[in-house]
């Protein structure tokens, strides 16, 4: 404490600096993510991981992640280039009033995309240096944790290939998920991953905005009503739409997802507004961080919709979605990626009979690998 003016001394930043992990990794299909394939995979090559490093006068580090995947190294650049040497000197304590400074200070550079992501990426960190200095878990500073560990649902990439999708769907379940989510459009893939499932395993359907027309979604949602599909996510096109996926939702008779494609609060309270969904998907490395994350959870509340967020990622976006799901009142399952990579981030986020444990060390609580 600052005795001569009452208030915590201020905690200077020194550095924020980017480091891009790579790993190779597989996720049943003989193809490869290099070979051809019906998936629409082929955007992904390695899984490459953003890390965001932000360093104190007072010793204390804190580590956040930007999105994603081959785009990391645009935000790497954003993060280093434009955002970091305005974060220089300034009080790591104050995260709402410095992130509100540098949203306001770089919004002309767009309200999403790259340096949305950079600047989510500083927030986690943020977080992680708050609670370290604390000498508490993250999920102490979220409101304390209600549960140990975590359900996680296997998040599987698009085969394009009912044969591939069964097979995956099989080992899933071997492997102790109790969740699904498919990236296919295909009902043959669809029902492939239903009868490889036991029926009291529900299905999720991330349809990436695929159709063009409300009666083209709704037509999907009615076809798969009778699958145990908690929700279709992104359901028509464009992710902006709000009338047209509330026009979905009410005709189509499943649950509806979305909002990882949108860059703000703001913007997903008009999704909410708009009647649009039952479940709200915000994604912490990419809607503004933690602080991003907490405001739409309180949105989520106050609408009645689920919040099971957004994380198809692996490194302290990641970590960080578990410590709110940890501390949310509803237990909601954590998204993982159904793929193996040759060097996870953590390690110890791997999934093990479809669960992840809670870390309870200060600040984000694992380290790095």
């Amino acid at each position: 404490m600052d005795h001569a003016c009452g208030r915590a001394r201020a905690m200077r930043i020194t550095a924020v600096t980017g480091q891009v992990r790579s790993t190779p990794f597989t996720y049943g299909n003989p193809a490869g993510p290099h070979g051809a394939n019906r998936g629409g995979n082929l955007h992904l090559r390695d899984i490459d991981t953003l890390l965001v490093k932000v360093e104190t006068d007072a010793g204390i580090t804190g580590w956040g992640e930007g999105f994603g995947f081959n785009l990391v190294r645009t935000t790497h650049r954003a993060l280093e280039e434009l955002i970091a040497p305005a974060c220089l000197g300034e009080d790591a304590r104050d995260i709402a009033g410095l992130m509100r400074r540098l949203q306001r200070r770089f919004h002309n550079f767009g309200r999403n995309g790259a340096v949305t992501f950079a600047l989510s990426g500083i927030d986690i960190a943020l977080w992680d240096i708050a609670a370290k200095a604390a000498g508490k878990p993250l999920h102490a500073l979220l409101g304390g944790k209600r549960r140990d560990r975590v359900p996680a649902y296997a998040s599987l990439l698009r085969y394009g290939d009912p044969a591939l999708v069964g097979r995956n769907v099989a080992e899933v379940v071997a492997r102790g998920y109790r969740r699904i989510k498919l990236h296919e459009v295909d009902l043959g893939c669809i029902r492939a991953a239903r009868d490889a499932a036991p029926p009291e395993v529900p299905l999720m359907l991330d349809i990436n905005c695929h159709h063009d027309t409300v009666e083209q979604a709704v037509e999907f949602c009615r076809a798969v009503r009778g699958m145990n599909v908690r929700w279709v996510e992104e359901p028509v096109w464009p992710p902006e739409d709000f009338p047209a996926i509330a026009a979905v939702r009410a005709a189509g008779g499943v649950g509806i997802a979305a909002g990882e494609c949108l860059g703000s609060p703001e913007s997903i309270g008009a999704m909410l507004a708009a009647g649009a969904v039952d479940v709200v998907q915000p994604s912490v490395t990419k809607l503004g961080g933690l602080s991003a994350m907490l405001a739409v959870r309180d949105m989520a509340a106050r609408h009645g919709v689920a919040l099971v967020p957004h994380c198809p990622y692996f490194g302290p976006g990641l970590l960080a979605t578990l410590h709110v799901l940890a501390a949310a009142e509803v237990e909601e399952p954590l998204e993982y990626y159904f793929a193996d990579l040759a060097r996870p981030v953590y390690p110890a986020l791997v999934p093990l009979d479809g669960h992840v444990a809670v870390p309870d060390a200060p600040g984000l609580g694992l380290e790095l690998h």
